[in-house]
């Protein structure tokens, strides 16, 4: 008798599942937030999920037709697992709160390894999904725009400000923290963006390892690749009497003396022309600066250190990230930028194939204008004359 008991018990330790009771789960979430009377409000919405309801109910639409995984399905003994707002819910919680993945099993009834399971095929679908549209380069239509809302600002043909930002890592290999350490002694890896005055960011480029500095991760960005190639937007414009044919940006001290590079100018004299351009450079590059606060107050999975061992993952949680960012910035316009209708599902954004130019040597030509020392000082000479005249100090 005892030895049968014993076994039982044996039995009872080696169980695999639970009854989780997925659909009560789902009916309290439904009840709370989805219901046409639900217990929490818009604002509280917004406040948990970090985006409306209209947005996420398309979000979880789109993933539920992309990917079998986010539909509700049956298994081998015909019990019925999560629904997509489940899972969908359960990935925003983890990405707007940086949480632990078992504390979702309470409420949302979801295991600990199915939960970060699910985030990261989450991840995967938004890249997927929406990575061509929210990730793209601006097109003339955007250009423009850009342009005319920068030149009310004094900067006429600036498309944005640009720098980088470290996403530490605590749970990097050990056979790969010396490429990974940076100065603070953290191992991180660094996320190089541009961003408007909306904080719409235009350009992520993500993965170079925390020792390098913003010169190493420009040398490998492909910031300039559509304009080195001759397929960027047109832009021309007219600055104090000179003609230039490339947009520029708006960088710290530590970016190179480039034609598409305006910087601050360092220990300039008081109460002058340089001074003031220096002030109204600082604080219109601070932009992008605005625009990793709100990415990392939005998600805040990128603002703690990343606890997972792979890179890959690491990227893929950074780059659904700033998509959903630029989402809920288009949500929340009063006139969007995109067009609302459906369209063409491509494939992840990794995948994103650019034009060989026509002749090497055009590619070369465009190139070497694009490190124009001498062109960038005309710049920001004629910037200087140009925003101490809008003053009316002269």
């Amino acid at each position: 008798m005892q030895s049968r008991r014993e076994g039982e018990d044996r039995g009872r330790a080696r169980r695999k599942s639970k009854a989780r009771q997925r659909m009560e789960g789902y009916c309290m979430l439904y009840t709370d937030y989805f219901a046409d009377d639900p217990l929490h409000n818009d604002v509280i919405f917004r406040r948990r999920f970090r985006m409306s309801r209209k947005l996420f109910l398309k979000i979880a639409e789109y993933l539920r037709d992309c990917d079998d995984y986010f539909k509700l399905k049956r298994d081998a003994i015909g019990t019925l697992g999560f629904t997509s707002i489940q899972k969908c819910t359960v990935s925003l919680r983890l990405l707007a709160y940086g949480i632990p993945a078992d504390t979702q099993d309470d409420y949302l009834r979801m295991a600990e390894s199915t939960t970060i399971d699910c985030m990261y095929r989450f991840c995967r679908a938004i890249v997927a999904v929406f990575g061509e549209q929210y990730l793209r380069t601006p097109t003339a239509k955007d250009t423009a725009r850009i342009m005319a809302q920068n030149a009310e600002r004094g900067f006429p043909s600036m498309l944005g400000s640009i720098d980088c930002m470290h996403w530490s890592w605590k749970n990097c290999p050990f056979a790969h923290q010396g490429m990974y350490k940076s100065h603070k002694e953290s191992c991180g890896v660094v996320l190089e963006a541009v961003a408007d005055q909306d904080l719409w960011i235009w350009h992520a480029f993500f993965g170079m390892a925390g020792s390098h500095n913003d010169i190493n991760v420009l040398q490998c960005s492909n910031v300039f690749a559509k304009l080195v190639e001759g397929t960027a937007a047109p832009v021309n414009y007219d600055i104090n009497g000179h003609v230039y044919n490339k947009g520029y940006y708006l960088a710290d001290g530590i970016y190179p003396r480039w034609s598409t590079f305006v910087k601050t100018i360092s220990n300039a004299p008081a109460g002058g022309a340089r001074s003031w351009f220096a002030m109204q450079q600082e604080a219109c590059r601070k932009d992008v600066e605005r625009a990793f606060g709100v990415l990392q107050a939005r998600f805040a999975i990128v603002w703690y250190p990343a606890l997972t061992w792979s890179k890959d993952q690491m990227w893929e949680v950074m780059t659904a990230c700033v998509i959903m960012h630029n989402m809920i910035i288009e949500s929340e316009r009063e006139c969007p930028v995109f067009d609302t209708e459906p369209y063409e599902r491509m494939g992840p954004l990794a995948n994103v194939n650019h034009q060989v130019p026509a002749a090497f040597a055009a590619f070369l030509g465009r190139r070497q204008e694009i490190r124009d020392a001498g062109t960038h000082q005309q710049l920001q000479d004629d910037l200087v004359e140009h925003l101490w005249r809008l003053r009316g100090n002269v």
